[in-house]
């Protein structure tokens, strides 16, 4: 169990990135969802040790992370969102070189054991047949692959994954979504995402956070469920847009063969006339709570700030 109580961050500005976040999270895949500049990233970077809170207290299975965070990096992985390679190296060598970095040795419990662990983890990540290709010349999942094979060597407790599937096209994502789940049986995961599908694919559960705060602790379900019967959607002049949105919760406006077509929370049930109930998504669920509005269904926990 990770368990983070009370956090808080202040930048100099000063600038309050946290303001009491409290979360516990099982083990499994659970999403930290939140638009950017919610302060996720702020929030990956103290749990994993990398950064002191102003106040509070994170715990990795009752080990102290914010007194000791040298006793817990054993028990870490960690895929920031921007990591670095070399490019000059082959995905072979980069591998070995982080590893190295790290400390990890091979099963053998010597460094000379540590070649044998870079192939069974490139095997792992599917980057067997590209291991004498140089990084330069990766895609944007396979360094991302590339990265999540660093972070899970030494069988870590924690894995943090902080926008993994930016940039990536749908087949890379997909790719990585399998991935990511195979991770998740037997240890943490902590994945922090803006892109909503991740979310709806891969975590059982989630916490969403805006201005530093959380917002809310729930499912993919039961946040769907919350909007049921209150989602609407119809077409509306491109001009007309603007001056509904000031009126009314509007989650999306897309424009579908030509027409501009809007999506709207209205838990009255009484939309505006051209309107039509809709199924509601995840994504219209997380828009609503990202502008303030708490969700009213009981599986919808507001969570403590």
């Amino acid at each position: 169990m990770l368990e983070i109580r009370d956090l808080v961050k202040v930048y100099p500005g000063p600038v309050t990135a946290l303001q009491g976040v409290r979360l516990d999270v099982p083990e499994g895949m659970f999403g930290l969802l939140g638009p950017n500049g919610a302060g996720k990233s702020t929030l990956m970077k103290i749990v994993a040790g990398l950064l002191e809170p102003t106040a509070g207290t994170v715990l990795l299975d009752g080990e102290d992370v914010v007194a000791k965070p040298e006793r817990v990096w054993a028990k870490l992985g960690y895929l920031p969102q921007d990591f670095g390679f070399y490019p000059s190296l082959t995905g072979e060598q980069m591998l070995a070189h982080l590893l190295e970095l790290k400390g990890v040795v091979g099963a053998d419990g010597r460094a000379g054991g540590r070649a044998q662990l870079v192939r069974e983890l490139l095997e792992r990540v599917n980057l067997a047949s590209a291991a004498k290709r140089k990084v330069k010349t990766y895609s944007g999942g396979m360094r991302q692959r590339l990265g999540i094979a660093q972070a899970i060597a030494g069988n870590p407790r924690l894995v943090i994954v902080d926008e993994p599937t930016a940039g990536l096209d749908p087949e890379e994502r997909m790719r990585f979504y399998d991935l990511l789940a195979e991770l998740a049986e037997g240890r943490i995961v902590l994945l922090s995402t803006h892109i909503v599908e991740d979310v709806a694919v891969l975590c059982p559960q989630f916490a969403v956070i805006r201005g530093g705060r959380l917002v809310a602790l729930t499912t993919p379900m039961d946040a769907r469920a919350a909007l049921h019967g209150a989602m609407f959607e119809g077409s509306v002049a491109k001009p007309e847009v603007e001056s509904l949105a000031q009126r009314a919760c509007v989650t999306q406006s897309l424009l579908v063969a030509g027409k501009t077509r809007v999506r709207l929370y209205e838990p009255n049930g009484s939309p505006p006339a051209g309107f039509a109930p809709v199924e509601p998504t995840l994504e219209d669920a997380y828009l609503v709570l990202v502008r303030g509005i708490e969700l009213p269904r009981p599986g919808v926990v507001g969570a403590r700030a």
